[in-house]
């Protein structure tokens, strides 16, 4: 690929970058001079600046950056394709995270903005379930259920690939990289086809989830569809996903407590690289983007914009006891390694909560 050429595309890419600034400046806690000293403070200055117009933009800058990664992998070699094929894995994911925000509805002002466009620009091109769908398991199965066995969809997710009591150690490694084995592929693929035959509109559904490869493979060609679709969607994005959800919390060793959310989530939730700023940042901008990485400041107040959670965790929530620096290596307290002890039966821990800078009164604060 002629450098003139590359630089054209990677321009594409850039400026797609630039789209989505737009939405993060105009919600940025920096802008303007405003005092986040309470959850009341955050939640009147995310109401002030809720709007329909910058998520769109935040959306579209997403998609612009795929097709300049189309371009790429259109007309460059392998580099170019494994390269493509990992910024589609991400893109995937950050698209699936705007999503999450929408169905908790904090993307937009309008309820009805957030679902249409979660569905036009996430989950019809992606096969994901419709998002009334994912509401009801997200927002009211999940959150409420958080590592409660028989209640929770997530942990029941992970009990499907292996991760129970008495796992092996040989199965416990598959299981971390379970979307990208044999089982994890087949997996994917039944999920796939259950979320398209979830919807009554399950035909009009199915047309816009082949509309994505059909449209990329007439306009750049099959290696395009293959690197920017077929292997991110597959396999890559289900492994950035999964590795997501191992974070989310202390799956098999939370202790049941009654309390206020940050209290009750602290119990059960973790916050990881709280002490290496390298690796958050990488996180952030690839397989933990907004606001996955601050999942304890989320599952304590959901109804919080991303673009305020680091704000949250720092001056109303705190942080809980289990905050490892490493997923898979990293000693003891590596998240991989906690979790494999608590399968085995070599974890006993009672998580307390870390205050933040608003002290002891902090039960009472976000009650």
């Amino acid at each position: 690929m002629k450098g003139t050429v590359l630089v054209t595309y990677l321009g594409i890419i850039v400026a797609g970058i630039a789209v989505r600034q737009l939405d993060r400046w105009w919600f940025s806690p920096r802008r303007g001079r405003h005092q986040l000293a309470s959850l009341r403070d955050v939640m009147a200055l995310q109401r002030a600046r809720a709007n329909n117009i910058t998520p769109v933009l935040l959306l579209a800058g997403h998609w612009l950056e795929l097709l300049g990664w189309c371009l790429i992998a259109a007309h460059g070699g392998l580099a170019e394709w494994m390269a493509s094929a990992l910024a589609g894995a991400v893109k995937f994911r950050h698209l699936q995270e705007v999503s999450h925000f929408a169905v908790h509805g904090v993307l937009t002002r309008s309820p009805r903005a957030a679902t249409l466009l979660a569905e036009a620009a996430v989950h019809i091109p992606l096969g994901f379930v419709p998002v009334p769908v994912r509401r009801r398991r997200h927002v009211r199965e999940h959150h409420p259920n958080a590592t409660v066995i028989g209640a929770d969809p997530n942990l029941r997710e992970l009990h499907d690939a292996g991760l129970h009591a008495g796992v092996t150690p040989t199965r416990f490694a598959l299981a971390l990289v379970y979307p990208l084995t044999p089982a994890g592929l087949a997996a994917t693929l039944r999920g796939i086809a259950n979320n398209l035959r979830t919807s009554t509109a399950r035909w009009w559904r199915l047309a816009g989830f082949a509309a994505a490869p059909v449209a990329i493979t007439a306009a750049f060609g099959w290696q395009a569809t293959l690197c920017l679709f077929v292997l991110p969607r597959l396999l890559l994005y289900p492994q950035l996903a999964w590795m997501s959800l191992l974070v989310e919390h202390r799956w098999w060793d939370a202790d049941p407590i009654e309390g206020p959310p940050a209290v009750v989530e602290a119990a059960r939730c973790l916050r990881l690289y709280p002490n290496n700023p390298v690796l958050a940042l990488l996180a952030r901008g690839t397989w933990l983007p907004y606001g996955d990485l601050y999942h304890y400041a989320h599952s304590a107040h959901p109804a919080v914009r991303w673009n305020y959670l680091p704000a949250v965790e720092r001056g109303i929530v705190g942080t809980p006891a289990y905050t490892p620096d490493a997923l898979f290596l990293g000693g003891d307290s590596a998240v991989a390694r906690r979790h494999f002890s608590a399968l085995t039966g070599k974890v006993v821990s009672r998580p307390g909560l870390q205050r933040g800078p608003l002290g002891q009164q902090e039960r009472q604060r976000v009650a």
